[in-house]
């Protein structure tokens, strides 16, 4: 494959990558690849077309491996973590809660049944903290 064929694969890979498709850095990479096979046949005229795809195959495979993971994560960063159940929350108690005992509660816009776990008793108006949810049960504990 001429040299330009190569440099010419990888920038459409690459432009791909940047204005059309969101593979995850996939093409980026294979496209930088490309490009580098490229100069690489320019700086080696010699080259033989099968040590060229060689070269594609595992400058690929290096940097697919070695850097996509490091490069993505720096770049578009890690999501924040989203707390995507009532479990670690705190809720106030409409009546007072002995031990094992339940009653129902109304938290985050639903009403749930509220069963004290801990070992001491948690008085009307108290905090709890919810430690475990088990169904529509929460199980909670004093805060104090």
């Amino acid at each position: 494959m001429n040299w330009w064929a190569w440099i010419i694969a990888g920038a459409i890979l690459l432009g791909a990558e940047l204005a059309l498709v969101d593979a995850q850095f996939y093409l980026v990479l294979v496209g930088t690849a490309a490009i580098a096979a490229g100069l690489l046949a320019l700086a080696f005229p010699v080259l033989g077309e099968a040590a060229q795809w060689a070269a594609f195959g595992v400058l690929s495979i290096v940097l697919m491996v070695g850097f996509r993971a490091r490069i993505y994560g720096y770049l578009r960063g890690h999501p924040p973590e989203v707390a995507t159940g009532p479990a670690g929350g705190q809720l106030t108690l409409p009546a007072a809660l002995a031990p094992g005992d339940s009653c129902q509660v109304e938290y985050r816009g639903s009403f749930w049944t509220v069963r004290n776990d801990g070992d001491a008793a948690i008085p009307a108006g108290g905090h709890a903290r919810v430690t475990r949810v088990h169904g529509l049960t929460l199980s909670v504990r004093s805060e104090t």
